[in-house]
């Protein structure tokens, strides 16, 4: 019974100090949790536990991650654990879970994350090789004997 205690103190504590919505990307085989926090940590855009500009150091992948933030104007910090794929793949799930996360704050956003484009999930993946070809849909070269 005071194991019970103990986890529902520690539960309360931890959701009064650290209140954040969290958002899950992908794309292709890349995979990234996204935590939004609204208080505490301001401006702050971590990925792997290292800046988004250092993790991201293209700029374009930089403003792929980033573009949710910069067309809502909010105010807050990201936390971001990100897996797989490469890093183009990444900051895209990056900027998906991203858009997720500042919806579930703020549901008002959705409409203009949908027609900005931050909504859709691209869902392309690559294709599987197939046995009796070279690749998914090279065949081998063809010989008249």
């Amino acid at each position: 019974m005071a194991n019970t205690k103990t986890t529902s103190k520690r539960a309360t504590t931890s959701a009064s100090q650290l209140k954040y919505f969290e958002g899950v990307g992908r794309r292709k085989t890349s995979v990234a949790r996204v935590r939004f926090y609204p208080e505490g940590k301001m401006g702050s855009i971590i990925v792997n536990g290292a800046d988004y500009k250092k993790y991201f150091p293209v700029a374009r992948y930089q403003k792929a991650a980033i573009a949710p933030i910069k067309d809502s104007s909010v105010k807050g910090g990201v936390e971001v654990k990100v897996s797989g794929g490469g890093v183009m793949a990444q900051s895209e799930a990056v900027a998906l879970g991203l858009a997720r996360a500042l919806i579930k704050q703020n549901p008002e956003l959705k409409k203009e994350f949908r027609a900005l484009g931050h909504m859709t999930r691209d869902s392309r993946m690559v294709e599987r090789k197939k046995f009796g070809l070279k690749k998914a849909r090279r065949a081998p070269q063809w010989r008249k004997r």
